[in-house]
């Protein structure tokens, strides 16, 4: 006999899952009362589906004695295996609901910059989660994509890197757009920014290179004032300070309070300047043609909702 076979021959054998049901719950109670009230019927169904139950094993399953009831030594063997599979089919409905079904809870994972998770996700991301109250994200910020701890794979990356890892479908986003800005404050303060050698001769709050070696091209203000033109060696020795950092958000909380003049890339000072926070005192800017931010995702779970519902937010968060 084949096994499906053999396990229809044993589907068939099998008592009524309702009959076995009212049988725990009277064994567990040790009432057919009790059982009836914890399972929202009648007593006589109680009773009806427990002697169904006894007719198909051919044996008493209970003792009366009064008004409770006692399980026999063949009712006291069936219980123990029924209530270990009632608990095993329990637990695995209660996985299945919260990992597959309609309202089940998710998880994503993902990786990028700190400046991007704090000057972009965080402007966004209540969007994300209003349109998508049952996933959850769990953020990791790094300047170093390559050298991760171990263990760490995240469901998506945000990066600059066309290819991260082995393993995940790479997405291309957009060119950098890079230009200057500061606070309307300091623009009212400083009307001199208003020209590009205004700008150079100001307050430059300068984006370092250090820590940064993953970045395949790095935009200083001596580059770009170079792309305009402008030798920042230029600036005469009376001009005022300049500062180098290497924390993009600390540049930015600088410039938030009104203390000179960055470099903003679009994408992470957009919002602010959209929430008029920051303005952009000279129209010229610079664009990296040549290079893309990507969203990474791993291919293993390219078919998986919650990932589809991110990755399709993501992208038309971008416009695209």
């Amino acid at each position: 006999m084949s096994d499906h076979a053999a396990t229809d021959q044993m589907l068939l054998k099998m008592p009524s899952l309702r009959a076995v049901k009212c049988f725990v719950a009277a064994a567990r109670h040790q009432s057919f009362t009790r059982a009836a009230e914890a399972l929202c019927v009648t007593q006589a169904a109680i009773s009806r589906q427990i002697r169904e139950l006894e007719e198909h094993l051919g044996t008493a399953l209970f003792e009366r004695v009064g008004r409770s009831v006692k399980l026999t030594t063949a009712g006291t063997i069936f219980f123990d295996a029924a209530h270990l599979s009632f608990i095993n089919i329990a637990q695995a409905a209660a996985r299945i609901r919260k990992d597959y079904g309609s309202n089940a809870r998710r998880t994503l994972t993902l990786c990028c910059t700190p400046a991007f998770s704090a000057l972009w996700m965080s402007h966004r991301l209540p969007s994300f989660f209003s349109g998508n109250p049952n996933i959850d994200l769990d953020l990791i910020t790094t300047q170093n994509f390559q050298f991760m701890e171990p263990g760490i794979y995240p469901d998506v990356f945000i990066t600059k890197s066309s290819r991260i890892r082995d393993g995940y479908v790479s997405r291309p986003l957009f060119h950098d757009r890079i230009y200057p800005v500061c606070t309307p404050g300091y623009l009212e303060a400083h009307p001199e920014v208003r020209t590009l050698e205004g700008i150079r001769d100001g307050v430059l709050l300068n984006l370092s290179p250090y820590g940064r070696s993953q970045v395949a091209e790095h935009v200083d203000w001596g580059v770009w004032l170079a792309i305009h033109h402008l030798d920042i060696e230029d600036r005469p020795p009376t001009s005022a300070h300049y500062f180098n950092v290497n924390d993009y958000g600390l540049l930015i909380q600088m410039v938030l309070n009104d203390q000179g003049v960055a470099l903003g890339w679009n994408h992470l000072v957009a919002p602010l300047i959209e929430q008029g926070r920051l303005v952009r005192p000279v129209a010229q800017e610079m664009v990296l043609e040549e290079t893309r931010h990507y969203l990474a995702y791993r291919e293993d779970k390219a078919d998986d909702e919650a990932l589809i519902r991110f990755r399709d937010w993501f992208l038309a968060q971008n416009g695209i």
